[in-house]
């Protein structure tokens, strides 16, 4: 009974290092799988954004150039920019660059199909988001039905979302609701009073200021255009005059800058 035990024991004992052994990861042939995604699978290269937020911090001085060189709501132009990409989220935006949801229409370059209004509608496809930017300001500054939208004031971004809608750029009958309440609740509109400070700044130094000087006896052209820090001609210009002579008690008008 007692020999029938070991063989037993010493038989388990035999099993187990063989299966001890088959299980040796240095004796396996097999290779760890790589996975290639598919091309339609892939995405351009493009900035991660997580928040509206974020999204507004990164754009604002692209829109702000962008109201300089085409007067279009810097608050408009990021409140699009947010609605139709989701904040960059969005599957145009992520492998597009199109981050207004303009279609093809005359497109000539790069093309996305997108299921919008109709399945797989033609996108335009940017090689980066300023691109895109671009292009909305090129859209609406080169297109008759949007001509109205510049006449108005530069901070009246009500008047711009519904300008928009009415001129076709978008279907929804709540396009103007939403674009105003981004733009109020991120306070977008502080962006647009930039561009009229700069204005207004450009303004006021193209205006030239005046003082007025009374001739007094032993004055001259000369000897007022050095105290106002001017020239002769300058004086003689301002106030038309076709001689150098002066009389007591005249006025002058003097430019000061």
């Amino acid at each position: 009974m007692n020999r029938i035990i070991v063989l037993i024991f010493v038989g388990f004992l035999i099993s187990s290092c063989g299966a001890r052994r088959q299980s040796n990861p240095r004796e396996s042939k097999s290779k760890p799988v790589v996975v290639t995604p598919l091309e339609s699978d892939k995405e351009i290269k493009t900035t991660v954004i997580s928040t509206t937020l974020e999204y507004i911090s990164y754009f604002k001085t692209v829109a702000i150039n962008e109201m300089h060189l085409y007067g279009i709501p810097a608050s408009i132009t990021l409140a699009q920019g947010i609605l139709e990409s989701g904040s960059g989220k969005g599957r145009l935006a992520r492998q597009a660059n199109n981050h207004f949801g303009i279609k093809c229409h005359s497109w000539n370059g790069d093309k996305i199909y997108h299921d919008d209004d109709e399945a797989q509608e033609c996108f335009r496809k940017y090689k980066d988001p300023n691109t895109s930017y671009r292009d909305h300001s090129e859209f609406l500054a080169n297109r008759k039905r949007y001509a109205g939208l510049f006449k108005l004031k530069i901070t009246d971004y009500k008047g711009w979302a519904k300008g928009l809608r009415k001129a076709g750029y978008a279907t929804d009958p709540n396009y103007p609701k939403k674009l105003i309440s981004i733009i109020e609740r991120y306070e977008l509109h502080k962006f647009d009073k930039k561009f009229k400070d700069k204005r207004s700044k450009k303004k006021r130094s193209s205006e030239k200021i005046f003082k007025s000087h009374v001739v007094k006896k032993g004055d001259t052209l000369y000897s007022i255009s050095k105290l106002y820090n001017t020239t002769v001609d300058e004086i003689k210009k301002q106030n038309k005059l076709n001689s150098t002579e002066l009389l007591i008690g005249q006025q002058l008008k003097i430019s000061t800058n």
